[in-house]
C-alpha cells in the first residue's frame, strides 16, 4: 500500500524506541532511547508503519497520493502527551493573583472560602455550552503547544451532578476536535462547601450516587487530593480501594504540600500515577520504586507560579528508579499555563532532569501514567500517527529556548493539523 503520510529528512528523529520494551523508562533507561539522524516517518491513515534512514526509505511507497512533509533537517519528536490537567472549568482566579504576589499562601487563600471554592461557584454557575466553548478553546491552546494527548480530570463542581456534568463536557469536547482527552473523576479534590468539616461523608457520597453512574471504560481513572485541608491518607486510602474494586485505574495528589505518606499508599495500591510529589520522601520514594508500575507525575510549574521554594526531587527520583512524568497541571489556581514546554525547561533546572531525561517525561513515561503507552509516546510502527515537527536542529535546544513553543507542525494521528 502507498504511504499516505511520509515525514522525510528528519535531522533527528526523536523515536524514545529502543529501550526496554513493555517497560517504562526508568533510571538510566530514561536517557537510551533512539534518537536517528537522517530519517523518516512513514505512516498509513492513523498508523505508524514503518521509521528508518533515509537510505533505508523505500520510494516504491511513495506515490502521488502519499501526503508528504518535508522537515527539512528538523528534529521530528512524538506528540507530548499531557497526563495532568484541570482541563474544564468556569471563569478564571485572576482576581485571587494579587493575594499570592502580597503573600496569602495556597491554603490561606483555599480557607478562606478562595481557591478550588470559588472556581466551584463559577463552575456551577457555568452553562454547558460556555463550559464546552472554555474547554475547546483550551485544547485548542494544548494543540498550538503540539499536546496530542490530554487527560482531563472533573473535581470543580463538588456535587453529583456537577460533576458528572463535567465528565461529559470532557467527553464532548474530545469528540469535537482531534487532541485525545482522557476524562479522570476527581470529585475528590475537595470536600464539598455542603460538606464542610464532614470529608468522609462526601466521600460515601462519591462512591454511592456519582461512581456507579460513570463506566470506567470511558473515564478510566478515579483521583483524590491527599492534603491538609483535602483528605487523610486513610480518608483516601478507602475511597481509592472502593473506587478500585468497581473497575477504575487509580490517580492521587499527593506530598505536593506536605509529606502525609499518601504517594506511598497509593502505590501500594497499585495507582498509576503519583502526582505531584514535591515533598516525597526518600523511603517512600524506594517503595513506589519497587512497585515497578506506578508513575511520578511531576508539575514543576505548580512552584513556580505559587512562588514556592520546594520542587520535586526530579534527580533524586530518576536515580532511585522511580519512573517520572512531567505535566503543566493546567488549571485556575495554580497553574494557569498550557505551555509543557515550559515545564520541560523548568523540570531540567528546578528538579535536576536532563534533556532527554525530560523528553521521555512528556512522551512515553506520560504516555503510560495514562496507560496508553501501547497507543502513543514513541515513534515506532503500530503506534498511533502523533509527531511533531519543531522549529530546532537539536534536542537539546527544546529546554534551552526558554518558554518559546518550538512547534512548526502538529499530526495527529496520521493528519496535519
Amino acid at each position: 500500500m502507498p504511504y499516505t503520510l511520509l515525514v522525510r529528512n528528519c535531522g533527528q528523529l526523536l523515536t524514545l524506541a529502543g529501550g526496554p520494551t513493555q517497560q517504562l523508562l526508568t533510571g538510566a533507561h530514561m536517557q537510551d532511547w533512539h534518537i536517528i539522524a537522517d530519517a523518516y516517518v512513514a505512516c498509513e491513515n492513523d498508523r505508524i508503519v514503518a521509521v528508518g534512514t533515509m537510505a533505508e526509505l523505500d520510494e516504491a511507497h511513495v506515490t502521488a497520493e502519499t501526503q508528504v512533509l518535508d522537515a527539512n533537517g528538523r528534529v521530528v519528536m512524538p506528540g507530548l502527551v499531557e497526563c495532568h490537567t484541570h482541563l474544564v472549568f468556569g471563569s478564571n482566579r485572576a482576581h485571587e493573583f494579587q493575594r499570592k504576589l502580597a503573600g496569602e499562601s495556597y491554603l490561606d487563600i483555599l480557607a478562606s472560602g478562595g481557591g478550588i471554592q470559588s472556581t466551584v461557584r463559577a463552575t456551577r454557575a457555568a452553562s454547558n455550552e460556555t463550559l464546552l466553548a472554555n474547554a475547546l478553546h483550551h485544547l485548542a491552546g494544548f494543540q498550538r503547544y503540539g499536546v496530542t494527548t490530554v487527560e482531563a480530570k472533573s473535581g470543580y463542581g463538588l456535587d453529583a451532578e456537577t460533576e458528572l456534568r463535567l465528565i461529559r463536557i470532557a467527553q464532548e469536547a474530545g469528540r469535537r476536535q482531534p487532541v485525545r482527552v482522557v476524562p479522570t473523576f476527581l470529585g475528590a479534590h475537595v470536600p464539598g462547601p455542603e460538606y464542610k468539616g464532614r470529608p468522609a461523608d462526601y466521600l460515601q457520597l462519591l462512591v454511592t450516587e456519582v461512581l456507579p453512574q460513570i463506566s470506567p471504560v470511558e473515564v478510566p481513572f478515579v483521583d483524590i487530593f491527599c492534603e491538609e485541608g483535602a483528605f487523610s491518607v486513610e480518608q483516601s486510602r478507602h475511597y481509592l480501594a472502593q473506587a478500585q474494586a468497581m473497575g477504575f485505574k487509580l490517580k492521587i495528589h499527593a506530598e505536593q504540600l506536605h509529606d502525609l505518606g499518601g504517594c506511598r499508599m497509593a502505590a501500594e495500591l497499585g495507582a498509576i500515577s503519583i502526582d505531584h510529589c514535591d515533598y516525597l520522601n526518600s523511603t517512600d520514594a524506594a517503595q513506589v520504586a519497587a512497585n515497578g508500575r506506578t508513575v511520578a507525575v511531576l508539575l514543576p510549574l505548580v512552584p513556580l507560579f505559587l512562588r514556592q521554594e520546594v520542587y520535586a526531587p526530579g534527580r533524586q527520583l530518576i536515580e532511585a528508579g522511580v519512573p517520572v512524568a512531567v505535566s503543566t497541571d493546567f488549571n485556575p489556581g495554580s497553574c494557569p499555563s498550557k505551555n509543557l514546554w515550559l515545564a520541560v525547561s523548568i523540570a531540567c533546572l528546578k528538579m535536576g532532569l536532563t534533556p532527554r531525561e525530560a523528553v521521555a517525561a512528556v512522551t512515553l513515561n506520560a504516555a503510560w501514567a495514562l496507560d496508553l503507552q501501547a497507543e502513543i509516546g514513541s515513534l515506532e510502527p503500530g503506534k498511533r500517527a502523533d509527531l511533531l515537527v519543531l522549529d530546532v536542529a537539536d534536542y537539546q535546544e527544546i529546554p534551552y529556548w526558554l518558554g518559546e513553543n518550538p512547534v512548526r507542525e502538529v499530526v495527529i494521528g496520521g493528519i496535519r493539523c
